[in-house]
């Protein structure tokens, strides 16, 4: 949990309250000692929901409408080729992207 004073809060509110929205919970002190607590009044679940919905109105992720391909989800995933590494895999995809 988070710690701000009351000086830090008046100054930073929409900051703290952008902290809050993403799932942090702030205690508020007045000279040391706890006066208030700014915490989220959405449940998990319509959090999540909404970072969904901010970002697909930012054009990051796009929400299907459709239902997925069964044949994807019944067949068993690839396997890896004997030796083959993911860790290496990943560094040679980063160093060919820069």
């Amino acid at each position: 949990m988070k710690r701000a004073t009351l000086t830090e809060t008046k100054n930073n509110l929409s900051a703290l309250v952008d902290q809050v929205r993403h799932g942090e919970t702030i205690l508020i002190l007045d000279r040391g000692r706890p006066v208030a607590k700014l915490e989220s009044v959405m449940t998990k679940d319509s959090a999540s929901e909404g970072r969904l919905a901010r970002l697909e109105r930012q054009g990051i992720v796009r929400i299907s409408t459709n239902a997925p391909a069964g044949y994807l989800l019944e067949e068993p995933p690839p396997r890896p080729k004997e030796g083959a590494s993911v860790v290496a895999a990943l560094l040679d995809e980063r160093r060919d992207s820069r």
